[in-house]
């Protein structure tokens, strides 16, 4: 049994790598939507409803191109005493939220969505991350080498820098930089035809 086509509705980078992995064949789709939380939903409700959103408006916007595909979509949040910390805004915003991980374990939740047609399945991944203290110089240098703004939370797992500081991981380490590859492969088994 085949996959039909695949859309990985992103343009990221580090979700196209991931997706690689799985060796299966896929093309690129994405529009841009809103992703307001909701305060009232849990984080893991919020990351799922986004996902959902981002697979939909996708389909909206490309009709015929996503007609008889798999639409995938995802969205990361990281979280740290049940506060959200985002993408950054600029380099001040990056270094606060670093120095709130350091020595401490935060969540970082993946939602994920599978659109086909009418056919919507979606689920929250949470992996567990604890960092090393790292002192001010060092936030900096990762800062000014490392482009942490696209990134929730001001870090990217796979960054040479970040990886010296990374002391234990629970959960996918995949789902860190964005996209739980083995729960995505093992909720597409069910798109075969």
């Amino acid at each position: 049994m085949a996959f039909p086509p695949l859309i990985l509705a992103s343009q990221s980078p580090r979700r196209k790598e991931i997706l690689t992995l799985g060796a299966i064949p896929f093309s690129t789709f994405s529009v841009e939507t809103p992703e307001h939380i909701e305060p009232e939903e849990s984080i893991e409700w919020n990351v799922r409803r986004i996902a959902e959103e981002k697979a939909k408006a996708t389909t909206q916007s490309f009709p015929n191109e996503t007609r008889g595909t798999v639409l995938l979509s995802a969205d990361t949040i990281v979280a740290i005493d049940g506060r959200i910390l985002g993408k950054p805004a600029d380099a001040a915003e990056a270094h606060l939220m670093l120095r709130q991980l350091q020595g401490r374990t935060h969540e970082v939740h993946t939602g994920f969505a599978l659109l086909q047609s009418t056919r919507l399945y979606s689920e929250c991944a949470t992996t567990m991350v604890t960092l090393n203290r790292m002192t001010d110089e060092e936030i900096l240098h990762y800062i000014h080498t490392a482009a942490p703004f696209d990134k929730a939370g001001s870090y990217g797992i796979q960054d040479p820098v970040m990886a010296c500081f990374v002391s234990s991981i629970t959960g996918c380490y995949y789902n860190v930089m964005g996209l739980p590859l083995s729960r995505v492969w093992s909720a597409l088994q069910e798109f075969r035809s």
